[in-house]
């Protein structure tokens, strides 16, 4: 890509990705080099090698390796230069009258591939069995070093930056009330714009909220050996959570602190794309078991073995995988941790979330909370994997703030 971050107008941009990339990747694909089978009859050495020899199988054979640039394309996409840097953005205007503009932020491994499915309903609701009142204009940037925004060649692009950039977009793109809703690393970003609270931010939503009191974070994050008993005094669904990311600290976080420390260590990820795979598909335990059905033939929900390779061979044909990845080692925020949000805010608490939230902890991080609901079923990747459901828990959340 040429460096026009410079160029502040609205381009068009449609993804074009030379044949010889794609017959390079088939090869390349081909030509893995395997290791030994894990000793373990489960997941917890990794991603098995039955699932990555499936994986390889299918990518280099079956799948359609331009599904994702055919997919992207059938929805209108845009550059635009902010603070020097080209960013990548889809923006789908409703065609109905008073609909709220919405900007999500992804997540990693994620992409803005993990929006697609949302985008149809969520701004033609009538169209998929919703109320035309509950459209939304949706706006879904890729982070700087993902996907098709610019890579950064320097320092400074943290959650903070980007947060700085979104409103800075949604003022380039002539809104004047907007909301924004983000998982993972867009929740981040998402709270941090709550925290900025622009005049025209009428409210967030998060599916990954920072709850978690600042004396309990410090308890977890002094001690990567795990931080041992609960403190007194916690609640049942507060000892819940306190346990669910202890262990995600001390067991689950491992590419995380790989990426914030030393993350142009991974020269794999540039050069193989197995190595890539593997890694994107290893972020939290129970995504990878979805995953892994995925490549059994048994798909858990949308989370197809499809869905997950438009992500996979997106990255790998941006090269952005280590680009995608420095963003941890930019970030000085808590992934868990209270904000400062101040603007009206909205959680959704998925059961099979990195943690559950407590209702307790997140009146105190969200004091101007005016939705909170825990569901039965839903998952990480909420939007790419639930899409109805994520779909479902937008309308309701900023319903009272059109």
């Amino acid at each position: 890509m040429s460096n026009t971050g410079s160029d502040t107008s609205i381009r068009p941009f449609s993804v074009e990705i030379p044949q010889a990339d794609i017959d390079e990747l088939r090869r390349r694909v081909q030509a893995t080099r395997w290791p030994e089978r894990e000793t373990v009859s489960d997941q917890s050495q990794g991603v098995p090698l039955a699932t990555m020899q499936e994986l390889a199988r299918y990518w280099a054979s079956d799948y359609d390796l331009r599904r994702f640039e055919t997919r992207l394309n059938a929805v209108p996409q845009f550059m635009t230069g902010i603070d020097g840097l080209d960013i990548h953005f889809i923006h789908v205007r409703s065609p109905h009258p008073n609909a709220l503009p919405l900007i999500i932020t992804h997540g990693w491994p994620g992409s803005i591939i993990e929006m697609l499915n949302v985008i149809g309903p969520l701004t033609d609701p009538p169209a998929h069995g919703g109320d035309a009142a509950d459209a939304f204009d949706v706006v879904v940037p890729s982070i700087p070093g993902y996907a098709f925004s610019e890579k950064p060649a320097a320092t400074g692009w943290d959650p903070i930056h980007i947060a700085d950039a979104w409103i800075a977009l949604m003022s380039r793109l002539g809104y004047t009330r907007y909301v924004a809703q983000g998982g993972d690393w867009g929740a981040q970003v998402t709270d941090v714009m709550g925290a900025k609270a622009p005049a025209e931010l009428l409210g967030i939503h998060s599916n990954m909220p920072g709850t978690l009191p600042p004396e309990l974070s410090k308890a977890l994050a002094t001690n990567v050996l795990g931080a041992g008993d609960p403190p007194t005094g916690l609640t049942g669904d507060e000892k819940r959570a306190f346990d669910q990311l202890n262990s995600l600290f001390t067991k689950g976080f491992g590419y995380a602190l790989e990426m914030s420390n030393r993350p142009q260590t991974l020269y794999g990820l540039a050069d193989s794309p197995v190595a890539l795979a593997a890694w994107m598909l290893d972020h939290d335990a129970r995504s990878l078991a979805d995953i892994v059905r995925a490549f059994d033939g048994s798909p858990v929900d949308g989370l197809t073995r499809d869905e997950v390779l438009d992500n996979i061979t997106m990255t790998w044909l941006t090269n952005t995988g280590m680009s995608s990845g420095r963003l941890y080692w930019e970030n000085t925020l808590g992934f868990f941790d209270i904000k400062g949000v101040t603007v009206p805010a909205a959680v959704s608490v998925f059961p099979n979330e990195l943690y559950q939230a407590p209702r307790s902890w997140t009146e105190k991080a969200y004091p101007n909370l005016i939705y909170f609901n825990e569901l039965d079923r839903g998952n990480h990747f909420a939007a790419w994997q639930e899409p109805d459901l994520y779909t479902s828990e937008l309308r309701a959340a900023f319903r009272s703030l059109r």
